[in-house]
């Protein structure tokens, strides 16, 4: 379903409206789209209406030329806009790796819209000044790959980059469907979610978890070393968080492992 927000048009997949009084909202990856919540949302517990978001850029929703629209500050206004099409109740915001940080990064600057927050392999940005620095400059050169080269080409060099070597072992069949997903992304887009919304240019969030109450669930795979580590830090600074790593799976849990994704997500669902 298309919604249209000031000049915008952003799409969202929604499943189990009909009767539900709790609302959760997915929101995915870079190069990722709403269908990527496709094997997950008919695991999770049926008491919950599952929104699946395109984020501006990716899959349905636009991707405009204008960067601005891509930043932290639009982002969060576009993903308010959408939950207030459903409900004017808190919600459980769950989020995948750049949809993680959209997601940390609106329920650390409206935590009174959020019951719950769900993080898989993501991160609160980057602290160190020039680390951070390192990343805008890789990003902007990463965005200018895929201004000048086909988005097939582009989605093969990122689906062989080394945070998804473990996806190697999945079925042929399913890395078919995946490149395929990515295919119908806007090179326009992808490279404006880089320069507008990179982790170099994410406004660190690390300081301010601390004051955040809502529960917290932050799953990683246990390949995925990087995001352990990343995501052990934050469940010692948020106050009512849990750190899950799941095993055999490495940056993109819910691809690798959906069924032991879904079974986590409800066992941490069943507490509401």
């Amino acid at each position: 379903m298309l919604f249209k927000f000031n000049d915008l048009s952003l799409n969202v997949e929604a499943s189990g409206i009909s009767n539900a009084k709790d609302y959760i909202f997915f929101i995915h990856g870079f190069t990722g789209n709403a269908k990527d919540w496709d094997d997950i949302i008919p695991r999770i517990n049926k008491k919950f209406a599952c929104i699946a978001i395109d984020l501006i850029g990716h899959g349905k929703s636009d991707s405009p030329e204008e960067l601005s629209y891509y930043f932290s500050t639009s982002i969060s206004r576009q993903i308010s806009f959408i939950i207030s099409q459903y409900t004017n109740q808190p919600v459980i915001l769950a989020g995948y790796s750049m949809g993680g940080r959209v997601a940390l990064n609106f329920a650390i600057e409206n935590p009174e819209s959020i019951r719950a927050l769900i993080l898989e392999s993501a991160s609160a940005g980057i602290d160190d000044e020039q680390l951070r620095l390192e990343r805008i400059s890789s990003d902007e050169q990463l965005a200018f790959f895929i201004k000048n080269n086909s988005i097939g080409k582009f989605a093969d060099y990122w689906m062989n980059i080394d945070l998804f070597s473990s996806q190697k072992n999945l079925p042929k069949k399913k890395l078919k469907k995946v490149r395929s997903s990515k295919l119908t992304n806007n090179k326009t887009g992808l490279a404006n979610s880089l320069l507008g919304f990179g982790t170099g240019k994410m406004a660190p969030l690390f300081g301010r978890l601390k004051f955040f109450t809502p529960k917290t669930l932050l799953i990683t795979g246990e390949f995925d070393i990087k995001y352990c580590d990343i995501n052990s830090g934050m469940a010692e600074v948020l106050p009512r968080s849990r750190h899950l790593t799941i095993n055999d799976a490495g940056h993109n849990v819910h691809l690798e492992q959906p069924a032991k994704f879904a079974e986590a997500i409800n066992t941490f669902l069943s507490e509401f």
